[in-house]
């Protein structure tokens, strides 16, 4: 009887390992141990992004192979905010905004990890233990593990460097080792997991570990998911693409993973579905036309993971409707103009329109688009720039504004 696959094993087939510490080390206690593992959260915003999927996908397999996950929620490090990738200063929150996104997060992370059964997943809130905190204590205690020129070395901070690095944001680094110190020493939990952009912050805390204890503690990232061109994948014409249905529409959703590139189809599909890898290989080399059915499966997979099996396939039927039927507009993204400012201004100009609909940013890239003859109305190509929408083509209630072929946006007046 085959053996089943370890949690190092099947990450590695499914290249979601970027980097690791103590390799095989790692490798022989995830075979021989069941243990418990971390993914840190900063409530920094009333929604999880796509930036990270990843490594709740990660932190599903480690509890499908019998580890215990632990979903730390940073209601503590989040008043500092991570420098990590930023060139700006983090806008910094109130304990009441944190403490409202904290309760949106949780409920999105059981979409991945089950809070039930034997190894059931626990979260943690790092403002228990850093709140109350004795600065002076702390810096004493552990201050004097940390290396400021290596610190400073770190590529979680070299671009904040650039305009000027705080000692408020010097001391987040402290504060995540600390974390895992403490989850160390409260739950004997050994590894911790995230994005590869937090390699630095968790080389650390692995450092902080050993230098106390002299024992076996770990981290492991994944890859950021990018696309064809390197840049990070997750941008739509509304913005970030959001697991929250309220910020990102289960539609919207389907279709950012319905178009993604062809060479992207392979990532998307080995880290962000459990579709077995043979399959994954089978659907990555499909060629020309066929690729699109490997892009499908992908949409309404991704979709159903995180909004559930009937947001699913009403996000696919509508996509099918409007991309191979052209007629069914119901569930399609929507913004609201209100009628009393169309018959103040007899109208509304088809620059203003596409601006406010997020296609365009600016009315220099909304001229671009218009004379490129990537915009419609309807089914009408619009190439004046200074088109007026009028009042009388909202007889049904609503126009759909088309940007190329594969983004539409309902017009709807209120």
């Amino acid at each position: 009887m085959k053996e089943e696959k370890s949690v190092y094993e099947i990450l590695k087939e499914r290249e979601m390992i970027k980097q690791i510490t103590f390799e095989d080390e790692l490798k022989n206690t995830l075979e021989n141990e069941k243990v418990s593992v971390y993914l840190g959260i900063d409530p920094t915003a009333d929604s999880l992004h796509i930036g990270h999927f990843i490594p709740l996908m990660m932190m599903s397999y480690f509890q499908k192979c019998g580890h215990r996950p632990i979903i730390l929620i940073g209601g503590g490090t989040a008043l500092i905010g991570d420098p990590s990738g930023k060139t700006d200063m983090r806008k910094m929150l109130s304990e009441e905004d944190i403490s409202k996104n904290v309760d949106n997060i949780i409920k999105q992370v059981s979409r991945f990890v089950s809070f039930d059964g034997e190894n059931a997943a626990i979260i943690v809130n790092n403002s228990d233990w850093i709140l109350d905190l004795n600065y002076m204590n702390f810096i004493r205690t552990y201050g004097v593990h940390f290396n400021v020129n290596r610190m400073l070395a770190a590529e979680c901070f070299k671009q904040r460097m650039e305009k000027g690095l705080t000692f408020f944001e010097l001391n987040y680094m402290l504060m995540q080792s600390y974390d895992f110190l403490q989850l160390h020493d409260k739950y004997n939990c050994k590894i911790e997991i995230g994005g590869d952009d937090q390699w630095s912050n968790m080389l650390a805390g692995v450092e902080l570990i050993r230098k106390i204890h002299k024992n076996g503690s770990f981290c492991m990232t994944c890859p950021l998911l990018l696309n064809s061109e390197g840049n990070k994948m997750g941008k739509t014409v509304s913005g970030a693409l959001w697991l929250d249905s309220k910020k990102t529409t289960p539609y919207e959703f389907y279709q950012y993973w319905r178009n993604i590139g062809d060479t992207e189809v392979r990532d998307v599909l080995k880290m962000l579905t459990i579709i077995p890898m043979d399959e994954v290989n089978r659907l990555s080399n499909l060629k020309d036309k066929e690729i699109n059915e490997a892009k499908k499966i992908a949409a309404y997979e991704i979709t159903k993971l995180i909004h559930g099996e009937d947001a699913a396939i009403n996000a696919k039927n509508t996509s099918e409707s409007l991309f191979e039927n052209l007629q069914n507009f119901d569930n399609m993204p929507t913004i609201e103009i209100k009628k009393e400012e169309l018959l103040d201004k007899n109208g509304i100009g088809i620059l203003d329109i596409i601006i406010k609909s997020n296609v365009a940013s600016s009315k220099g890239q909304a001229k671009t688009l218009v004379q490129q003859g990537g915009i419609s109305i309807d089914d009408n190509k619009i190439d004046d720039i200074y088109y007026i929408v009028g009042i009388e083509e909202f007889s049904k209630g609503y126009v759909v504004l088309r940007k190329g072929k594969k983004i539409f946006i309902k017009i709807k007046l209120s």
